[in-house]
C-alpha cells in the first residue's frame, strides 16, 4: 500500500496549510526552483521520519521536485497533522503516520518506509536510522541525514560502537542550525505551546529551565522576555557558568523544585525530573518537556503518586497527589511544542532555514556518499553559508566586504604593532 493515514477526505484542508507554509519558506523556494531543473535526487528514494506537518510537507516537496520519491512515517505519535498527511498523499509522496498512532503503530509505519527501499534517509530522533540497524535495510542506504541533537547523540553512540553502517550528516550540528532552530525556534514554539494549551501568561511567573545547552538557553532568554523570573539547572559546569553569567538564577533541582511554577525539559536525557522533585512541588505546578522522546519526566513516579488523574483540558491532565497537592503535565510529557492539539511547532520561516540544509545536504550525499566513512559528518562549510547567504539576501542585508589589504594582513603571521 502506498499510504496509511487517516483519511484523504482531508486533503483539501491540508493543502491550503501546505500552501501557506510554501508561500513563506523562501530559501527553499529558491533551492525547489535549483532542484527543478538540475535534478539532484533523479531515481533515487528518499525515506524520512519526520513531524509529519505544512513545514515539512514543503521539504517532501521540494525532494520530490529533486527526481526523488519520498516515503514518510511520523517521528513522534502525536505531532502528524492529518490533513497535512493526506495532502501530501495526493502529491504523490508515500505517507505512513496519523495524529495519535499506537506506539505499535508508530514502529509499524517506520517499517512501512524501510519496506519502500530507501538509499538516502532523513530522520528526526534516530528512530528510523536504530530501526534499519536493528530490523534490516541498512544495506541499501547510502547515507542520511539527522535533524535533532537526540538524534545525533544516539548516532554517535552507534558510531562509538562501530555500529553505524552508512554516513549521516548531523544537521542538528550546524553552526546556523544551532542558531535559529535549536536557540529561537525551539523557544518561541515552546513557549507558544505552553500558553496556548493552558492560556496562562509567563510573566510574573517562575520558570525553571531544566538544560541550558541551545534550545535551554534560548527558553530561558525567551521566557525571561515573556517577564518570568528563570531559574537554569545544569549539570555541565561551562554551561552552568554562561547560565549565571547572562543573569540567570543557578541552582540544582533539589532547591529550584521547590519555587518553580512551570517546569521546561530541555536536556535530552533521561528521567532529569523524578520522584523526589514530584514530592516537593507546589501546589498547581506545570510540567512540560520541549526534549525529543517523552523521558525526561519520570512519568511512572508521577502516576505511581497520584491518587487521581483527570483531563482538565485537552492536553492538560491533573495528577492529584495524595496530599492534595495538583501537578499539571501538558502534552502527555511528550514534545510540547508539537505534541499539543494547538501546537504549531518552529515558525515557518525557521523551518525555511533547517530544511534548506536538509535538502541541500542530501542533494550532497547523492552525488558524495561512496567517497565518506559510515559515520556522523559535519554539514559542509559551503552549505552551512549557502543557506545563511541566501536569507540575508532576500533580507535585502548586505555584508562588508574584505579589502585585499586586509586579506593580506590576516594571512600573515607577521603582524606588527
Amino acid at each position: 500500500m502506498r499510504y496509511r493515514i487517516r483519511s484523504l477526505r482531508l486533503a483539501r484542508r491540508g493543502k491550503a496549510e501546505v500552501e501557506w507554509a510554501k508561500e513563506h519558506m523562501p530559501v527553499l523556494a529558491e533551492i525547489r526552483r535549483e532542484f527543478s531543473s538540475s535534478k539532484p535526487l533523479r531515481g533515487l528514494r528518499v525515506g524520512a521520519a519526520l513531524h509529519v506537518e505544512a513545514k515539512t510537507a514543503v521539504l517532501a516537496l521540494t525532494l520530490k521536485e529533486g527526481g526523488a520519491e519520498v516515503s514518510l512515517a511520523g517521528c513522534n505519535p502525536l505531532s502528524t497533522k492529518d490533513e497535512v498527511a493526506a495532502a501530501l498523499v495526493k502529491e504523490g509522496v508515500r505517507v505512513y503516520a496519523w495524529r495519535g498512532e499506537s506506539l505499535r503503530d508508530y514502529y509499524r509505519n517506520l517499517r512501512r518506509v524501510i519496506a519502500d527501499r530507501p538509499r538516502l534517509v532523513v530522520d528526526d530522533g534516530g528512530d528510523l536510522v536504530a530501526e534499519l540497524h536493528s530490523g534490516g535495510g541498512a544495506e541499501e542506504v547510502k547515507g542520511g541525514c539527522e535533524e535533532t541533537t537526540t538524534g545525533v547523540q544516539r548516532l554517535r553512540a552507534m558510531e562509538r560502537r562501530g555500529e553505524l553502517r552508512f554516513p549521516v550528516i548531523a544537521v542538528n550540528d550546524s553552526p546556523t542550525k544551532r542558531l535559529f532552530d535549536n536557540r529561537f525556534g525551539t523557544a518561541e514554539s515552546t513557549l507558544q505551546a505552553l500558553m496556548s494549551l493552558t492560556n496562562l501568561q509567563i510573566g510574573g511567573k517562575r520558570v525553571v529551565v531544566v538544560g541550558y545547552g541551545h534550545v535551554g538557553r534560548g527558553i530561558a532568554s525567551r521566557a525571561r522576555g515573556l517577564g518570568a523570573v528563570v531559574t537554569v539547572v545544569e549539570t555541565d559546569p561551562v554551561r552552568a557558568l554562561e547560565a549565571a553569567m547572562d543573569g540567570f538564577l543557578v541552582k540544582p533541582l533539589e532547591e529550584a523544585c521547590e519555587e518553580g511554577e512551570i517546569f521546561i525539559t530541555a536536556t535530552g536525557s533521561f528521567h532529569v525530573i523524578r520522584e523526589e522533585h514530584l514530592r516537593r512541588m507546589k501546589d498547581g505546578t506545570i510540567l512540560c518537556n520541549a526534549g525529543h522522546f517523552n523521558v525526561e519526566i519520570d512519568l511512572e513516579a508521577l502516576r505511581r503518586l497520584s491518587e487521581r488523574r483527570r483531563q482538565v483540558l485537552e492536553d492538560v491532565e491533573e495528577f492529584r497527589l495524595r496530599d492534595g497537592r495538583r501537578l499539571y503535565l501538558l502534552a502527555g510529557g511528550r514534545l510540547v511544542n508539537l505534541a499539543g492539539s494547538r501546537s504549531l511547532g518552529h515558525p515557518i520561516e525557521i523551518m525555511d532555514l533547517s530544511f534548506s540544509l536538509q535538502a541541500l545536504s542530501l542533494a550532497y550525499l547523492a552525488e558524495n556518499a561512496e567517497r565518506l566513512r559510515p559515520g556522523v559528518h559535519e554539514v559542509p562549510p559551503e552549505i552551512d553559508r549557502r543557506v545563511a547567504e541566501l536569507k540575508l539576501r532576500l533580507w535585502g542585508i548586505r555584508l562588508e566586504r574584505q579589502t585585499e589589504e586586509q586579506r593580506e594582513y590576516l594571512s600573515s603571521w607577521r603582524r606588527g604593532t
